[in-house]
């Protein structure tokens, strides 16, 4: 069966590794913002919009981009909005871009910031508002290290995979 998960998420979540996690347990790509913009010769969100819509013909997970407002209708479709508490993104910030704590805060408000801006440029809705989503994961609840695997279950139980 064909799955096409979004996944929307706040700077510094650990996201991208649930999403590397997910494709390497179920075979399938991932796509982010450095593919689009790889393959898009002309990088406007109509032209994102549609590679977002021709990638969305396979199974894959999609990070970012407003794709899970692009593919809303997509039958397929899987949209999850992955949080965490600010101290612990700052954290997790600090760590992989080996920053002290005021620039980790400094670079994280800032990204939240742009991609709520991107967000609601291109969809006229509010960046992480709960109904746009089938699923939030909150990584400092649940471990980031888990979220792939609660997925998973899910997609079991419901018989997607």
């Amino acid at each position: 069966m064909k799955l096409v998960i979004t996944m929307s998420r706040r700077f510094g979540t650990g996201a991208s590794m649930i999403a590397k996690e997910l494709s390497e347990k179920l075979g399938i790509p991932v796509y982010d913002k450095a593919y689009m913009e790889h393959e898009l010769e002309q990088d406007n969100f109509a032209n994102e919009a549609k590679l977002i819509k021709e990638l969305a013909e396979n199974s894959c997970i999609i990070l970012g981009r407003c794709a899970s407002e692009v593919l809303k209708d997509c039958p397929y479709g899987f949209h999850v909005y992955i949080s965490a508490d600010k101290e612990d993104r700052i954290s997790r910030v600090m760590e992989k871009e080996r920053l002290s704590y005021g620039e980790a805060k400094k670079m994280l408000e800032k990204n939240d910031k742009d991609r709520a801006a991107y967000y609601e440029k291109h969809t006229g809705k509010v960046w992480g508002d709960v109904n746009n989503y089938h699923m939030i994961l909150d990584t400092s609840r649940l471990g980031a290290e888990n979220c792939a695997d609660i997925m998973i279950k899910y997609f079991e139980k419901i018989e997607v995979l």
